[in-house]
C-alpha cells in the first residue's frame, strides 16, 4: 500500500504489507511453513546471497508471513523497514548488535522493565558491553552520562511497570547533539498511542508478545528502522559504515542507504544470532494487529476510569497512571501519547509487601501472570517476580518497590473490574 492515497491507522493495521495470495486468492496472509525456498537458477541464488536481489532463501533470514508483519509494523510506526525476531528481549539485542563492540556502552533509563534492566546490567557484560542507568527526567544527568564510548541511548515511551511517560523530544535532542541513535521501546504504547520516530527516535523496539498480538498466545519482537540516521557521519558504527568482510567488502550504509540497518539486521543479525520469529507467531500477531486500535482505545478508556476509582480508595497510597490529572506526566501525555496513557500502571498499597501479596491472591477476574497487554486484565507483584533480581534501590528506581503492584487493564467491563479490585482490597487489609 505504498502507492496511492495516504491511509488512516485503522486501514493500515489491516491491509499494510498484505496482498491476496497470487496463487490461491486467499485473502488472509497464509502461514508459509517452509524452511527453504527454491531458486530460479544458479544466478538467482548467487544474487540473493550477494544481497544484490531481495527474496527468500531460508526461513532463519526471511519468510513471507514474517515479511508481511515486518512491513505492517514498519508502516504503522512510520519507519522504512523492520526486522521481526523471537521475543522482545531478542529485539533489544538485535537493535544493539550493529552498534556495539567490546568496551562500548549505552545510556539507559532507570525506568525500564526489570528483565531489561537485568539484560543491560548483567547479560550484555558477557559481550563486553555496559550500560549506565540514569533518571531520564533529569536531562542534565543524561547528557553527563554520555562519553566517547557511548553508542546508543535507550528508553521506553510508556515505562513498564509504572506507566511513566518519557519526554522523547528532549531525549532525542540530546541524542542528536551527541551524534547517537535513540532506541525507544514502544511496547506499552504501541504505534496507536505513540509513534516515537515522529519524536526523534532512530530505532523502535517492540515485544510483539504484548499489545500487538493482544491475546497471550505467542512471543515475538520487532526492531523498526526510522531510516533517518547517518551511520557514516563518523567512525562510531563500523558495522554499518565500513566494509563487511562476509559480503566481500560491501558497505551497508553506502549500498542500502536509509535501509542499511534493516538489511544488516537480516543479513548479519538473523543470519548469525538466529533469533528468528516463526511464521505461526507472525500469523497470530498479524491477526491481533487487525484490531489494535479498537483494543487500545478500550484499554485506555477502562484504565482512566479504574485509575480514578483506585485513587479514591483509602487502602491506596499512590496510583501512577499518567492519565490522571494528579500525575506529573499528565501534560506530557498530551504531546507524546495524545490518544491516551495506555492501560498499564502501578498502585502502591499502604499495607506494604504483605498486603500486596494478599491483594494479588484475592483477585478473581484479574489473572496473576508475568505478562501485560492482553485482552484480559493482568496483575503481578513486580518486586517478588519480574524485578526480583534487582536490588531494592533498583526496584524503587524502576517503579517496582515492595509495596507496589503492576496492573495491566484489559478490555472487560470496567465495572466488573472495579468490583474485583474492591473485594481484593478489602481482603488485603
Amino acid at each position: 500500500m505504498e502507492d496511492g492515497p495516504t491511509y488512516g491507522f485503522d486501514t493500515l493495521q489491516i491491509h499494510a504489507g498484505s496482498r491476496p495470495d497470487p496463487v490461491t486468492g486467499a485473502r488472509q496472509t497464509p502461514i508459509y511453513q517452509s524452511t527453504a525456498y527454491v531458486f530460479r537458477d544458479a544466478d538467482h541464488a548467487a544474487a540473493l546471497f550477494n544481497l544484490q536481489e531481495v527474496g527468500y532463501i531460508y526461513s532463519r533470514l526471511t519468510n513471507p508471513t514474517v515479511a508481511v508483519l515486518q512491513e505492517r509494523i514498519a508502516t504503522l510506526e512510520g519507519g522504512v523497514g523492520a526486522v521481526c525476531c523471537s521475543s522482545g528481549h531478542a529485539a533489544q539485542i538485535m537493535a544493539l548488535f550493529p552498534l556495539m563492540a567490546p568496551g562500548r556502552n549505552i545510556v539507559a533509563s532507570t525506568r525500564l522493565y526489570g528483565g531489561t534492566v537485568t539484560q543491560f546490567s548483567q547479560t550484555i557484560k558477557r559481550f563486553g558491553w555496559s550500560a549506565t542507568f540514569v533518571d531520564f527526567d533529569d536531562t542534565e544527568a543524561v547528557k553527563n552520562a554520555i562519553d566517547d564510548d557511548t553508542r546508543a541511548i535507550f528508553c521506553e515511551s510508556i515505562a513498564n511497570p509504572g506507566g511513566y511517560i518519557t519526554d522523547l523530544k528532549a531525549i532525542s535532542s540530546i541524542a542528536d547533539s551527541a551524534g547517537l541513535p535513540l532506541i525507544v521501546d514502544n511496547t506499552s504504547a504501541t504505534p496507536y498511542l505513540c509513534r516515537p520516530i515522529e519524536h526523534g527516535a532512530t530505532l523502535v523496539v517492540h515485544s510483539t508478545t504484548k499489545y500487538m498480538t493482544g491475546n497471550g498466545t505467542v512471543t515475538g519482537g520487532c526492531v523498526v528502522d526510522s531510516g533517518k540516521f547517518d551511520w557514516s557521519a563518523n567512525d562510531k558504527f563500523p558495522s554499518l559504515s565500513q566494509q563487511e568482510p562476509a559480503y566481500h567488502g560491501l558497505r551497508f550504509h553506502e549500498t542500502f542507504g536509509a535501509l542499511a540497518f534493516t538489511f544488516h539486521g537480516i543479513a548479519v543479525g538473523l543470519r548469525d544470532l538466529g533469533m528468528t520469529m516463526n511464521p505461526q507467531a507472525a500469523h497470530y500477531t498479524l491477526m491481533g494487529l487487525e484490531t489494535l486500535s479498537l483494543r487500545m482505545q478500550r484499554h485506555v478508556d477502562n484504565a482512566i476510569k479504574i485509575a480514578n476509582w483506585l485513587e479514591e480508595q483509602d487502602a491506596i497510597e499512590k496510583v501512577t497512571y499518567a492519565g490522571l490529572t494528579s500525575s506529573p506526566y499528565f501534560e506530557r501525555v498530551k504531546e507524546i501519547c495524545p490518544r491516551g496513557a495506555g492501560g498499564l500502571f502501578t498502585i502502591a498499597l499502604k499495607g506494604g509487601y504483605e498486603s500486596c501479596i494478599k491483594f494479588v491472591d484475592a483477585l478473581e477476574i484479574f489473572s496473576h501472570v508475568a505478562n501485560l497487554g492482553d485482552t484480559r486484565s493482568l496483575v503481578i507483584h513486580s518486586a517478588s517476580t519480574t524485578h526480583r533480581q534487582l536490588t531494592q534501590e533498583q526496584q524503587v528506581a524502576a517503579g517496582a518497590a515492595p509495596n507496589v503492584v503492576r496492573i495491566s487493564i484489559g478490555i472487560e467491563d470496567a465495572d466488573d473490574l472495579i468490583a474485583d479490585l474492591k473485594q481484593a482490597l478489602s481482603a488485603a487489609k
